[in-house]
């Protein structure tokens, strides 16, 4: 009879001869000569692999021992002889600063090469020595990462837990240790690059296969402790949460202690994580890294898989998110502070909060969301025309839930601290701002820049229609200013101080909410950026606005002109409150910050802009120019209408002196041809003075007087010899006139018309002080006219002057 054969198992399956290797498709021919032989022989084989497989490793475990100890012995006598090296050097070094000859010149150099030569062998045994204990702690950790299959050893005891937890802890001991050597081999002896870069690239491999174990475990021990908690979704649905119970606080005995290993092994490698980027970008350091704590990311992670549904559903509703968000942050924190930060000093990680970690991430959460979810919605909608109208209110809201947001988590953070301080409209940290988001898309912030210059601009608009917009209120200055001293009238703060228009605080408080939205932003650079595109261009605006409203006055129409004047006054005042109110507003240490890394980086400025020495300049530049061109071009219309009334009293008309005389109410005799000219000035500069703001009142009647002076004075000389003495006559009491006309606005008015009060002085001279100015004029020409009270005349004036008297 045939031998019973063995049938086949149905589960047994051959791999493809043309899937296996070359070497162990001959391996296999030459142990296995059929199907049969294989199921009789397979154990015996597998047998013997095992064996010889326990006999290689013992193999190499004892040759690992021998290398470890000849390096021990090798280090020990390269010691020795490092220091026997050193003396040598030392030697030779002496010998090379004793005293030389020609003769010994030689032998010196040839000692000095052979420092050099000991020099480089003593580099040399350090390179040496640190790879040496680079490859001994490389291959200790690549034995505790590789040979330890722990991502495939599923413990389900605590017991299991802790030996896995062991065997982290010494991996990342072992990278802090190479980690040192690798700072300290980049910090002085940078040549050894590729030393470096070999033992990055395997520490790199080691810790690419570790993090994820350790993350893993992490997470798989949270999730058996019940977390996250349940939303109490009864509730939720309204856009409310009710509170919820914390399972960190329900830990105890041995689970806790888990929990703080597992937590410290994520400390420990984010630590390890952060030197190694500390040192790889030393030449190129990043600002602002705002990672976070990673474990507590991982808390949070899970949070937000189950709050993202309730999100998805208020899409349209983002206060509820926030609200939510809110809850949910400030209900943990307390129970994460105080169980997380002991754990976290324990980790020795400086400077660091669990409760702001908490919020940090929390935050971050929610931003991620808007990031992925909301706004690139929003940006497709606003590209649609027909659908602009309805995302700007979308936007407006969306971002205003955002400011709000970010200042409850500014006062929740800091409420057990004094660093914050009540009104702060500044964000405090990109970290804990979910308005961080726009400075990581600087394509969004050019996009909500647009939409609010828009907005700004379009409600303008509909202002300055306003019938009343530019009306001056003067009744409360006035009746403020007739109790007032002099002195205390030019102290202006508010817009009835500067008797701006209405208008006026609609321009203010538009540029501001511009302002306030930008400072929410927590990056300076964007800050600065959101504020220049909206707030700065808003202010232009303004200033057109204000020139074109400014250009509707005719100067020139006499009958109207002073309706015309008052109508001036409006675009005047308002321009002087923007201008004191931008003043204010860069002395805030806020814009003082902003200006200096302004300067610094020159963020879309000219070089030359920084020199107006704050955030403002350039607009208080241009602002001061309009303010100073509209001054003048009242000075101006003022002086042509005096020239106009005086023109006949100052021309050759020998008929205009002799004609009668008008007396006035103080008994001042004064030329008719002069009474009409002040009559009509003393008008418009009491009209000015209700309705104007008090500084660019006094810059107007100074310069006026100034100019008065100057066309006075030169009147005064013109003409023939024999008119000139009948003006000399006369012009005392008309210069008398003019200067009561600026009485009622200072106490000295002959102060502004030195030239005029120099002719008074000249008139009321006796004829022996005129006879002594006379010779000392032929001495000593212009030199001698200090001494007689006379700076602003010229000495052919004066001479002039002494001729016809």
């Amino acid at each position: 009879m045939r031998p019973m054969e063995h049938p086949l198992p149905l589960s047994f399956v051959l791999p493809n001869p043309a899937d296996l290797p070359g070497l162990s498709l001959g391996f296999l021919d030459g142990s296995f000569e059929d199907l049969r032989d294989l199921l009789l022989r397979a154990s015996t084989l597998t047998s013997n692999l095992n064996h010889d497989c326990s006999d290689l490793n013992h193999r190499l475990l004892h040759l690992r021992t021998d290398l470890t100890k000849h390096a021990v012995s090798w280090i020990s006598t390269s010691l020795s002889a490092k220091v026997s090296f050193e003396d040598l050097r030392l030697n030779l070094e002496s010998l090379l600063n004793l005293p030389t000859d020609s003769v010994g010149k030689q032998t010196n150099w040839e000692l000095h090469q052979l420092v050099e030569e000991l020099c480089r062998i003593q580099n040399r045994r350090k390179y040496f020595v640190t790879a040496l204990k680079l490859e001994s702690l490389v291959g200790d950790l690549e034995d505790s990462v590789f040979h330890h299959p722990i991502s495939k050893r599923k413990g389900s005891t605590l017991q299991d837990l802790a030996l896995k937890q062991e065997r982290f802890s010494h991996a990342i001991k072992t990278m802090n240790q190479i980690e040192e050597i690798l700072g300290d081999v980049t910090r002085h002896h940078s040549q050894w690059r590729r030393l470096v870069d070999s033992a990055d690239s395997r520490v790199d491999k080691s810790l690419s296969v570790l993090r994820p174990q350790i993350i893993a475990e992490h997470r798989a021990f949270l999730s058996s402790l019940g977390w996250p908690p349940k939303l109490a979704t009864s509730k939720v649905e309204h856009g409310d949460v009710d509170s919820i119970p914390n399972p960190l606080l329900l830990m105890q005995g041995d689970k806790k202690e888990s929990y703080s290993q597992s937590f410290l092994l994520l400390c420990g490698l984010q630590q390890l994580n952060t030197h190694k980027e500390k040192r790889k970008k030393l030449h190129m350091p990043k600002e602002n890294d705002n990672d976070g704590l990673w474990a507590t990311d991982e808390l949070v992670k899970p949070v937000a898989s189950r709050m993202e549904y309730h999100f998805m559903k208020w899409a349209d509703q983002p206060e509820f998110i926030f609200e939510l968000v809110y809850k949910v942050t400030r209900d943990f924190a307390d129970g994460v502070d105080d169980f997380l930060q002991p754990l976290i000093d324990r980790a020795m990680l400086v400077s660091c909060s669990a409760k702001e970690a908490w919020v940090s991430a929390m935050v971050q959460m929610l931003s991620g969301f808007l990031e992925k979810k909301v706004f690139p919605g929003l940006i497709d909608m606003y590209k649609e025309k027909q659908m602009k109208s309805e995302v700007i209110s979308s936007w407006f809201h969306l971002v205003d839930q955002m400011v709000t947001f970010d200042k409850r988590m500014q006062s929740f953070v800091n409420s057990d601290t004094c660093l914050s301080y009540e009104g702060s409209s500044t964000a405090f940290s990109q970290g804990i701002s979910v308005m961080g988001l726009f400075c990581k898309k600087p394509e969004w912030l050019k996009t909500w820049g647009k939409i609010e210059l828009k907005d700004a601009y379009r409600k303008t608009k509909e202002d300055v229609k306003n019938d009343k917009a530019w009306v001056v209120d003067s009744e409360r200055t006035t009746l403020g200013n007739e109790s007032n001293t002099r002195s205390a009238k030019y102290v202006l703060s508010t817009r009835e101080d500067y008797k701006a228009p209405l208008v006026a605080d609609s321009f203010l408080n538009r540029t501001w909410r511009l302002i306030d939205h930008g400072l929410s932003l927590p990056a300076i650079l964007p800050r600065i950026q959101f504020i220049r595109a909206t707030a700065t261009r808003f202010l232009w605006c303004i200033f057109k606005i204000l020139l074109l409203e400014f250009k509707k006055t005719d100067l020139s129409h006499y009958i109207l002109f002073e309706d015309t004047l008052i109508h001036a006054c409006g675009p005047i005042n308002a321009a002087r409150y923007l201008e004191s109110k931008l003043r204010e507003w860069s002395d805030d240490l806020v814009f003082v910050e902003m200006w200096a890394a302004e300067s610094s980086v020159k963020v879309d400025k000219k070089p030359e802009v920084s020199c107006q020495g704050c955030f403002f300049g350039e607009e208080l530049k241009s602002l001061v120019e309009l303010e100073t061109n509209w001054l003048m071009e009242i000075i101006t219309v003022f002086l042509h209408q005096f020239d106009n009334l005086c023109s006949d009293h100052f021309h050759n008309n020998a008929v205009s002196w002799e004609e009668d005389i008008i007396t006035s109410s103080s008994n001042l005799t004064v030329s008719q041809g002069v009474a009409e000219a002040l009559d009509n000035l003393r008008r418009h500069l009491c009209v000015l003075h209700v309705n104007m703001n008090p500084k660019d009142f006094l810059d107007l009647w100074r310069n006026l007087a100034e100019g008065l002076d100057h066309y006075v004075s030169r009147k005064f000389f013109s003409g023939d010899p024999v008119l000139r003495r009948k003006k000399f006559e006369r012009f005392e009491v008309d210069a008398e006139a003019l200067l009561t006309v600026l009485q009622p606005y200072c106490v000295r008015p002959g102060a502004f018309f030195p030239r005029v009060r120099e002719i008074l002085r000249l008139l009321r001279m006796h004829e022996e002080e005129k006879a002594r100015l006379r010779g000392a004029l032929s001495r000593n020409g212009n030199n001698c006219l200090r001494l007689f009270g006379i700076s602003n005349l010229s000495a052919q004036l004066v001479e002039q002057f002494c001729r016809c008297y």
